[in-house]
């Protein structure tokens, strides 16, 4: 069994930062690319950031130059480091994993449970 959980939500002002962590744990070979992504009400989750094993990343425009992921491969961590938030980063945000549970075995995508964050005007 493979668990994703998210940490680092809350409530900040405009022009504050947050840091998000996304844990994987559980019977584990390897993890493959990781990403964040996000939704509110009415609307379809939507990407925000990805990175491979390798360190590759990919950011949608609406959040490059402000939000950085990162990963912790030793902790099976992705973390998201947000700066600069506006009112409109407000969302659950959730992690998900590509993960192999064994030699051979093609990576199945998990998620996280999900991180309300919301930016105050």
């Amino acid at each position: 069994q493979v668990q994703l959980v998210e940490s680092g939500g809350g409530l900040v002002q405009a022009g504050g930062s947050l840091r998000l962590s996304c844990a994987a744990s559980g019977s584990i070979f390897y993890v493959n690319a990781m990403g964040w992504y996000r939704q509110t009400p009415g609307k379809q989750r939507e990407l925000v950031a990805t990175i491979t094993i390798g360190g590759s990343t990919n950011y949608a425009d609406s959040v490059k130059g402000r939000f950085t992921i990162s990963r912790d491969n030793a902790k099976n961590t992705v973390y998201l480091q947000m700066n600069s938030l506006k009112p409109e980063d407000t969302a659950v945000y959730y992690c998900n994993a590509a993960i192999s549970l064994g030699f051979g075995k093609r990576a199945t995508l998990y998620w996280g449970q999900g991180t309300q964050v919301t930016v105050s005007s």
